[in-house]
């Protein structure tokens, strides 16, 4: 399967790397375009204004053109909280996406978005500070209407990027649920 990754907001920092590295190891094609340019980020201070200098459209605009040269292969999209959140605005927009893994976020969707039954599962912590259970359900809602085949996975009292072991967000048996499920559901596409 070949894998479009994006990074959070703290930017390409080595979990991003591991989490690729166990893909390639499952068999995956991996790349994890660096919207960031070399910036990463120690806090969410610093990851926010990273982010917002840059800014949304550029941002969007860097992750569309990584991803063009290979989204004729049919990509699966994936992503760590704000790159979820880029992976899902992509996925929705290639007609050619075989699949969408969303780890720690979502995005608000188009009202005209529609899919072919895209496979899609996120995992979130249980609660998230940026995932409310009604932004979640209402998510759902939505992107069972736009025709994703969408699985939820929660993890209670897990932080927001649990699956990073270098933030204080870590929670290593959440993380390990969250990489045997999600190489599962990449076995089916």
């Amino acid at each position: 399967m070949d894998i479009m990754l994006f990074h959070s907001l703290y930017g390409l920092r080595p979990a991003v790397e591991a989490a690729a590295e166990r893909l390639r190891e499952a068999g995956h094609r991996v790349w994890t375009p660096d919207l960031f340019e070399g910036r990463t980020a120690d806090s969410l201070e610093e990851a926010m204004a990273i982010g917002n200098g840059i800014g949304k459209d550029e941002l969007l605009k860097r992750a569309v053109l990584a991803a063009a040269p290979h989204s004729d292969r049919g990509l699966v999209y994936a992503g760590f909280s704000f790159g979820a959140s880029v992976a899902q605005t992509l996925a929705l927009g290639d007609e050619k996406a075989r699949g969408l893994l969303l780890l720690h976020g979502t995005s608000d969707l188009a009202p005209n978005a529609s899919v072919d039954e895209l496979p899609v599962q996120l995992h979130v912590a249980e609660p998230d500070p940026f995932e409310s259970d009604d932004w979640l359900s209402a998510w759902y809602l939505q992107m069972g209407r736009a025709g994703a085949d969408v699985e939820v996975y929660r993890y209670p009292g897990a932080g927001h990027l649990y699956t990073d072991p270098d933030l204080p967000d870590h929670d290593a048996e959440a993380a390990e649920r969250t990489w045997a499920t999600a190489l599962g559901f990449l076995e089916t596409l």
